[in-house]
């Protein structure tokens, strides 16, 4: 069999240029869903085999398990797995009627009275939903994406109101919480609500210094992905928190603060191509496995937050 490290890459892009740089390490390393999901973004490929790799991951309830999240192994079906799924729906543009029917029957089989889904770190640690208290970092971003896609649903009512009162009522917030915040923020229904909520979030966060503004003096690592936390001792970047242009977050920072942000991204690249993962709240220290298929996630997220904001990859 042919090694497929010496089979060329498509003249797309330069050899030395950051995108094919991680086109091999996509190639080299990713699971097919990724490496599907990258060839839709950066090549042109087509939905379809993207949700045909997703499926091998879904279950009969309507959740996905199966170490979709690679951070949290086995076959159970869990929220985070199910929020990673909507994620990769979404981006593909098929979190459709159809599909999100399903799946909200399963989340409110796992959620809360008030909507809520249990936090993530209940389940890398081992535990179960039983009893678990609502998490807004597991809800808002699910939420938020529903939203995004016109979706309704008994549950998501609930959700949203829940959201909305954990968002409104953060006061000492942690970064995952803010994160999660304005992912819900920026999709949720009522706007003018929504960004005077993210507004007050972004003096919060410039307040308690929930940024990393000085890339050069603050010695922190960037993180690559706004759903999956930090590890202790790091911060978001400006980039973490506004991940598109047009996200209510990006009015929290200044061009140059942007820039700065951005250019420390695009510095995080490695040797072999692809960015370093970030953690899981909660969960332990990734083994290798892990490690080796959340990269090429962080990989491809770094790669999107990047083109959105025009620069060049």
């Amino acid at each position: 069999m042919a090694d497929i490290a010496a089979v060329p890459l498509t003249p797309a892009s330069p050899p030395r240029g950051a995108l094919a740089r991680a086109e091999r390490f996509v190639w080299l390393t990713a699971r097919v869903l990724e490496q599907r999901l990258f060839a839709h973004h950066f090549r042109d490929g087509a939905p379809g085999p993207v949700e045909t790799a997703l499926d091998a991951y879904r279950n009969d309830d309507g959740g996905y398990g199966h170490g979709l999240e690679p951070a949290l192994r086995g076959p159970a079906v869990l929220p985070a797995h199910t929020a990673r799924a909507l994620g990769v729906l979404d981006a593909v543009g098929r979190c459709d009627a159809r599909r999100a029917e399903d799946v909200c029957r399963y989340l409110t089989s796992v959620s809360t009275a008030e909507g809520a889904l249990p936090a993530v770190g209940t389940y890398a640690n081992g535990g179960g939903a039983a009893r678990a208290p609502g998490s807004l970092s597991a809800t808002a971003p699910v939420v938020g994406l529903l939203h995004r896609n016109e979706v309704w649903h008994p549950w998501l009512f609930r959700a949203t109101d829940f959201c909305r009162q954990a968002v409104e009522s953060l006061e000492a917030a942690r970064p995952g919480d803010v994160e999660a915040a304005v992912l819900f923020l920026d999709h949720a229904p009522d706007r003018a609500r929504a960004k005077a909520a993210a507004e007050r979030l972004g003096h919060l966060v410039r307040r308690e210094g929930l940024v990393v503004l000085d890339p050069d003096g603050s010695g922190a690592r960037p993180t690559t992905s706004a759903a999956s936390g930090h590890a202790p001792g790091d911060r978001p970047f400006p980039h973490d928190y506004a991940r598109t242009p047009d996200s209510l977050a990006r009015a929290w920072f200044t061009d140059a603060e942007m820039d700065r942000s951005l250019d420390a991204l695009a510095a995080a690249q490695q040797d072999d191509g692809g960015w370093p993962a970030p953690r899981l709240p909660g969960a332990q220290e990734p083994t290798p496995g892990v490690l080796l298929e959340a990269r090429p996630i962080a990989t491809i997220e770094a790669l999107r937050v990047l083109t959105a904001y025009g620069r060049p990859v």
